[in-house]
């Protein structure tokens, strides 16, 4: 069993399955970062996942068309991300309850229409792999990351796209200057609360993008609570990554390999208590945060609400 476990071909399928589940950690992950780039911490990720994932979900079971369940995603998260910015930004509540709030809210609203739009979870047809030309070919690196869906390859493309938004363009500029001291970006034209809007509703959008990639691009059914913690996981990785789009992508993968790691032990009968394989992925959440948070430092106006004159 042990040689079975370490044989090449079991290593090569953690390595795939590590490339395939760090998708919706992607998403969710860089569109938080652009969000407490801007000041705003956003909990309520879990919740917009959990969204995201039924309304595409729901999407390709009456119309059969993954790409439209895609923007259907992308409404819905932004939608949501448009009332998280309403009560953190403009009303000012406190950012960590208003993002349990939403969290729990998304929860219960999924689970409720899943139970009466649909009753029992069927499954449906998503995106399927693509086969690359060539580069799929090539031993060993053509399976592990040439053999996969165009959600995943498009949460790979973001984070050189959101590198070069961040600290290639004016908008990027603007982002972490409203971060690190709202009063100066102020009084240099830049419209503070504008800028908080535009970020945390597409860190929303990505988050509902990051729940249909794991609806409809990895298992192709909804459940209930079937995000299982991944957004708040998301949002731990920004700080992992020291908000920065290089350190969420290795976050990411090193979250989604533990995970791999832990099904495939699964799989192959592995000598080891199912419910501790399973905490894995979450006890390196904890001792990645524990270790490294006095290292990390955060935008300085995250989590405080910004009033002009003050």
């Amino acid at each position: 069993m042990n040689n079975e476990f370490l044989s090449l071909a079991t290593l090569i399928g953690i390595a795939h399955s590590g490339v395939r589940l760090a998708t919706p950690y992607l998403f969710a992950a860089l569109g938080e970062m652009f969000g407490q780039r801007s000041g705003v911490l956003n909990l309520g990720v879990e919740g917009i996942m959990l969204m995201g994932a039924f309304t595409a979900y729901y999407t390709v079971l009456q119309l059969g068309n993954p790409w439209l369940a895609v923007g259907a995603a992308l409404i819905v998260g932004g939608l949501m991300g448009l009332l998280m910015a309403l009560i953190s930004v403009t009303m000012q509540a406190e950012q960590g309850i208003s993002g349990i709030g939403m969290t729990l809210f998304g929860l219960g609203l999924s689970s409720l229409l899943l139970k009466v739009l649909v009753g029992a979870p069927l499954s449906v047809s998503g995106f399927s792999a693509l086969h690359v030309p060539v580069l799929s070919d090539i031993p060993i690196l053509g399976s592990i990351f040439f053999e996969h869906n165009a959600l995943i390859y498009l949460a790979y493309l973001l984070v050189p796209v959101t590198m070069f938004v961040l600290y290639g363009t004016s908008l990027g500029l603007k982002i972490r200057a409203v971060g690190q001291n709202p009063e100066a970006a102020d009084s240099l034209g830049v419209r503070v609360n504008v800028v908080r809007y535009a970020t945390v509703i597409f860190g929303s959008s990505m988050a509902g993008l990051a729940g249909a990639s794991l609806s409809i691009g990895l298992l192709n059914v909804f459940q209930e609570n079937m995000t299982n913690g991944i957004g708040f996981i998301a949002v731990a990785l920004v700080y992992f990554g020291s908000w920065r789009p290089l350190g969420v992508l290795a976050g990411a993968l090193l979250f989604s390999t533990v995970s791999a790691f832990q099904l495939w032990m699964q799989v192959l009968g592995v000598p080891i208590s199912s419910d501790l394989a399973v905490m894995l992925p979450y006890l390196l959440t904890i001792i990645v945060l524990a270790v490294g948070v006095k290292q990390i430092r955060q935008p300085a106006a995250l989590t405080k609400p910004y009033e002009r004159g003050e």
